[in-house]
């Protein structure tokens, strides 16, 4: 029986919409703006901070900064138990979380790395949602945002995710052997909703069909 649905998603494909619907119909808890926020509290910053690392690496002259100051650091937090919040950490704190999520089950996670986390997971349901750039770009209109903004948003945001995943799970965005299904959100949001819970029910029990190789957990970087 599944227990856990995942939604990857392309920017501007109505994922966060669709995700909060099906989490409505099966009654089930939507970790989507929740998961930032639980970040937040758990790591003691504000959840702008948080957001400012989602599915994106930070940038390669932070990374050097950090990379040269590491020694000193480590050594102070060893004693204090305190952490820089950055990409790194989140990740981390993602894949725990991540891991605490599954075990209750009955929830919905969006993005963030979570069909990479939960792979193995025989009761989770991957989903990956995709749309058209004149789709796309509908939808952030419909949402109140600028023309512009969302011209620049499409154009950036996911190449920051293949970015994230290639750094983080040594693999390919979006990897299609980790999904159940992938679906063009233009065809509208009720039938990709039905779809969704419809080939859930039908695929339930069967066995598991992904060939995704790589390590579930975030690739170890050399420093």
């Amino acid at each position: 029986m599944f227990r856990l649905l995942t939604i990857e998603r392309e920017y501007g494909s109505g994922a966060a919409k669709i995700a909060s619907e099906i989490a409505r119909r099966l009654g089930w808890t939507l970790w989507d703006q929740r998961l930032t926020d639980e970040i937040a509290r758990l790591a003691h910053v504000d959840p702008a901070a948080v957001k400012r690392c989602d599915e994106r690496i930070d940038n390669p002259f932070y990374r050097m900064v950090r990379t040269f100051l590491r020694g000193s650091y480590e050594r102070t937090s060893s004693l204090t138990g305190s952490h820089i919040f950055d990409t790194d950490y989140m990740v981390e704190m993602m894949e725990e979380i991540t891991g605490r999520i599954a075990q209750q089950g009955n929830a919905i996670l969006v993005g963030r790395g979570a069909p990479f986390f939960l792979r193995e997971r025989s009761d989770a349901f991957h989903v990956f949602l995709y749309a058209p750039r004149a789709e796309k770009l509908r939808r952030l209109r419909e949402e109140g945002m600028r023309e512009s903004d969302a011209e620049d948003a499409v154009n950036t945001v996911d190449r920051e995710r293949v970015t994230f995943i290639k750094h983080y799970f040594n693999a390919n965005w979006p990897t299609r052997s980790l999904y159940h299904v992938m679906l063009n959100t233009a065809v509208g949001d009720a039938p990709v909703i039905e779809t969704i819970l419809n080939t859930m029910h039908l695929v339930e029990g069967r066995p598991k069909a992904t060939s995704f190789d790589s390590s579930p957990t975030p690739v170890e970087h050399q420093q």
